[in-house]
């Protein structure tokens, strides 16, 4: 994509921001302004699914950030229907005392508070639900949770369909009970009700498959089921507006099931994309950042034009001038940032008072990690998932400071320690980014195809939260060639990265300018995780002689990122921030 939109907007882009921050409804709720938080897997529940004193805290931060309507991660309605391990519970009242902290501790913070009710379906296993699985058609289904293994499930009967319509409104009334202002329905990425929904995953039939209208008939079910049972609880509907693969469902369909969603019963609609099944991978559904900005909002716009009730938007829009173009041009209602909340909860405090924020890569790696059976975490940002563990700060304090290298580390530690110490950072390069300068011509960058505009977004994000907390940053200057440009320094912290072993640094330059290991057969190599391993911890060393160098000058010296261990993007800033907050997470 370049770093283009999905969907082209028009005109500057440069938009007002004040649309965001104006009150919106959903139902009888009124939100302060039209930021969503979705739903997002944290495994923050203990292994039974109950909340956590770490999902307090993870949601408490979004919504101290100023975020309007907070989304609790998807529970299952059934214990069936759970499809992950450490999965948050909703399908029993012994779960409610947690859910009732949990919407008070958002409440508490200023925002409203949801939570999204979803079946895995087929989507599931046994080891993870203990019961078996159960889905429309008995068809193959890959499941990957820790690891990949393909099940087929149980077919529904008439009746058992009539079950798990009643055990979602059972569990609409208990988010209701617990203080939640809204649920969601979840109908999108391949979960149950997105199956019956895809035609290439529901083969029945009887009443519940064939026609649209049939195919749709058990989501339609479920959200008047929850309406009749608290019509005053707002009910959000979220599905895909198109699955991305051939046997999948269609936009066209999608725009008539929000439309029938609508008349049902929901308040609104949230649009999304992407399936398991979907070509070329499955990616689409958490769009990475070769999709560009904004890949959904086609969808959205084309639903909102369609349907008497509010549309909320998702994919990409972590940008807030994409952001308030989605609304300005009517694509949407409401705005909701995922990962982009991840990588800065305070996102949406900071662009209401014109500050900078950290942007969100698109990299996947939270999601990726995450679908591997770890916690939900950020790679530019180490503090979610552990933010009980960053709460003691303990970094320097009042110190003249100066930070080598401006790289991701370095530049992430000097806008963390600026705010309370007089930091000066030194490149001896003209511009700032070191590696992720040339990242985009590798072919993957985690597990996504890397691209130029989006590292570039970053990294001057990165600079402008530098000049927000007073840092000097002196590009084209290496200190190390005149010592006494580093004379008066309390500390200096080194972040200058690592060097490639026998030689090998204009090789790789010169593979990278060339576009050759995006091109087979270098691709192949350069994708493999053995050769990715040796490559960042294998090939590259510390620069003992620079560091050499600096600790003769007799002062607090502190190495951080590749310049103190060669690795990841990821392991560089979480040692960067560790080092200016004075903390180990």
């Amino acid at each position: 994509m370049n770093g283009e939109p999905a969907v082209l907007l028009q005109g500057d882009k440069k938009a007002g921001r004040a649309l965001l921050f104006e009150p919106g409804r959903i139902g009888g709720v009124r939100l302060p302004n039209r930021v969503v938080m979705p739903s997002m897997t944290t495994r923050a529940a203990d292994p039974d699914g109950f909340v956590t004193e770490g999902s307090l805290a993870y949601y408490r931060a979004r919504a101290v950030g100023g975020v309007g309507l907070v989304t609790v991660e998807m529970a299952s309605p059934e214990k069936a229907g759970r499809h992950r391990f450490n999965e948050l519970g909703i399908y029993d009242d012994r779960f409610l005392p947690g859910l009732k902290r949990l919407a008070a501790a958002i409440h508490d913070a200023g925002a409203k508070a949801a939570i999204q009710l979803g079946h895995g379906g087929g989507h599931t296993r046994r080891d993870i639900c203990g019961e078996d699985p159960v889905a429309p058609s008995a068809i193959p289904h890959p499941v990957f949770e820790g690891h990949l293994e393909t099940i087929i499930p149980q077919e529904m009967s008439p009746a058992r369909i009539t079950e798990c319509v009643s055990a979602f409104a059972a569990a609409f009334a208990r988010a209701a009970d617990a203080g939640f202002d809204a649920a969601e329905i979840h109908a999108a990425h391949g979960y149950l009700v997105s199956q019956f929904l895809c035609p290439a995953e529901n083969r029945r039939d009887d009443d519940y498959g064939g026609s649209l209208e049939n195919r749709a008939r058990f989501a339609l079910e479920i959200v008047r089921a929850c309406k009749e049972r608290r019509p005053e609880m707002a009910l959000i509907f979220r599905l895909n507006g198109d699955d991305y693969f051939p046997a999948g469902m269609p936009a066209e369909e999608a725009l008539q099931v929000s439309v029938w969603a609508a008349a049902a019963g929901a308040d609104a609609i949230h649009v999304t994309g992407g399936h398991y099944r979907s070509q070329p991978s499955a990616a689409v559904m958490i769009p990475p950042m070769d999709m560009g900005y904004g890949p959904f909002l086609k969808f959205a716009k084309m639903i909102r034009e369609a349907v008497p009730v509010p549309v909320i938007a998702v994919g990409r829009l972590g940008d807030p001038e994409v952001a308030a173009r989605a609304l300005e041009e009517g694509c949407a209602d409401f705005v909701a940032l995922g990962r982009p909340l991840l990588a800065d909860p305070d996102w949406v405090a900071k662009v209401g008072s014109g500050k900078p924020i950290r942007t969100c890569l698109g990299c996947n790696t939270c999601v990726d990690e995450m679908r591997a059976g770890h916690p939900l975490h950020c790679l530019v940002n180490p503090t979610t998932g552990r933010e009980q563990g960053y709460q003691d700060d303990g970094g320097p304090r009042n110190e003249r400071i100066a930070v080598i290298g401006a790289g991701p580390a370095g530049l992430t530690y000097a806008g963390l320690a600026g705010t309370r110490n007089q930091v000066t950072l030194f490149e001896r390069t003209p511009s700032a980014g070191g590696s992720f300068n040339r990242v985009s011509a590798a072919p993957l960058f985690q597990n996504v195809r890397p691209e130029a505009y989006s590292f570039a977004a970053f990294i001057r994000s990165l600079e402008e939260i530098c000049d927000q907390s007073g840092v000097e940053r002196r590009y084209g200057v290496n200190p190390l060639k005149d010592l006494a440009q580093l004379a008066g320094y309390d500390r200096i912290v080194v972040a200058s990265g690592a060097t490639y072993r026998w030689g090998l640094g204009g090789l790789v330059s010169g593979l990278l300018a060339s576009g050759l290991l995006r091109k087979t057969p270098l691709r192949q190599l350069a994708e493999s995780e053995r050769f990715r391993h040796w490559f960042y911890y294998k090939a590259r060393r510390r620069q003992e002689s620079l560091l050499s160098t600096v600790r003769k000058l007799g002062v607090t010296v502190e190495v951080i990122g590749d310049a103190k261990s060669p690795g990841k993007s990821k392991e560089a800033i979480r040692n960067a921030f560790e080092a200016a907050l004075g903390v180990s997470a």
